[in-house]
């Protein structure tokens, strides 16, 4: 009897520890919940305090012990005075940055502390965005989360070839030329960064697809020189060299056939101010035979 009494005790007093358990756990994440809330708020209050340039709000946001990494500088700037002459001077300035940033995690890591990770965006006149990826210490003092210590990293962006390859921007756009049952449509587009232009094209007789294909035009920084590689749907491919000539643009064309055969041309490009450009092929030689020219046409932009 005993025995069953001490086992009704202990179920009894596991239950009610694990009840108990229970409501903690909730009770740990309703907190949770409601500080990350709170973080959540503090930073959309410090970016408007930052772009509305509000220096006295903008500080009031740190701790007296804040410590921040001055991305002008790179010294440690510590403490409510020292963060207001900072940011004075940042907003004196003549180019004065506009903040934006994304939250991608806000970590409890006790609850007086959280730790905000995130990518920040700041953009400055006419220049182009600057993108960091950040963490932010914040500690809670008196009931509202302060921002005790900044940490950031800029992204390093890779460098577009625009510059190279601007010149070629007259291509960018839809093409389209048609004539004795033949059409041929073009479209050109500049890829991510502008790094490259992505030029496909479709051949049609009598309203039937008879080929497409693919060309990527780039800028080669070993050879210092723009280069195109196409890819046509028979299983073919063509590499070519552009150089500007006046002008026009002539692409020195080496192709390699989809039953192994090699073969080479000149194309001969002429952009026109009326939005058309002129396309040629001269100098067709296919396994060592010479081949006629393909007469000048005009393409039109659709």
């Amino acid at each position: 009897m005993k025995c069953k009494m001490c086992r009704s005790f202990a179920m009894l007093w596991l239950a009610v520890g694990s009840l108990a358990a229970n409501g903690q756990d909730v009770a740990t994440k309703s907190e949770n919940a409601g500080n990350v809330a709170a973080v959540q708020a503090a930073i959309q209050s410090y970016i408007a305090a930052f772009n509305a340039k509000d220096v006295a709000k903008l500080v009031s946001h740190w701790s007296p012990t804040g410590v921040y990494i001055s991305r002008n500088t790179g010294d440690r700037v510590t403490g409510h005075d020292a963060l207001t002459e900072e940011f004075t001077a940042i907003f004196e300035s003549g180019d004065v940055p506009v903040l934006a940033a994304a939250t991608e995690s806000i970590e409890m890591i006790s609850p007086n502390v959280a730790l905000e990770r995130g990518t920040a965006t700041v953009t400055r006149g006419d220049s182009g965005p600057v993108d960091s990826i950040y963490n932010v210490v914040y500690v809670k003092s008196g009931g509202t989360w302060l921002i005790d210590r900044v940490t950031e990293k800029e992204i390093a962006v890779q460098l577009s070839k625009y510059q190279q390859l601007k010149d070629l921007e007259w291509l960018i756009g839809e093409w389209r030329d048609e004539g004795d049952g033949t059409t041929i449509e073009f479209s050109c587009r500049w890829t991510k960064n502008q790094n490259y232009i992505s030029r496909t094209y479709t051949v049609s007789n009598d309203g039937e697809v008879e080929s497409t294909g693919l060309q990527i035009i780039g800028w080669d920084p070993q050879q210092k020189q723009i280069r195109s590689w196409l890819f046509d749907s028979d299983g073919g491919f063509v590499t070519g060299t552009w150089t500007r000539r006046d002008d026009r643009w002539v692409v020195q064309a080496m192709a390699t056939l989809a039953d192994g055969g090699t073969g080479s041309f000149t194309s001969i490009f002429r952009p026109t101010d009326d939005g058309t450009f002129t396309w040629e092929k001269i100098n067709r030689v296919v396994d060592g035979q010479l081949l006629p020219n393909i007469d000048e046409i005009i393409v039109r932009r659709k």
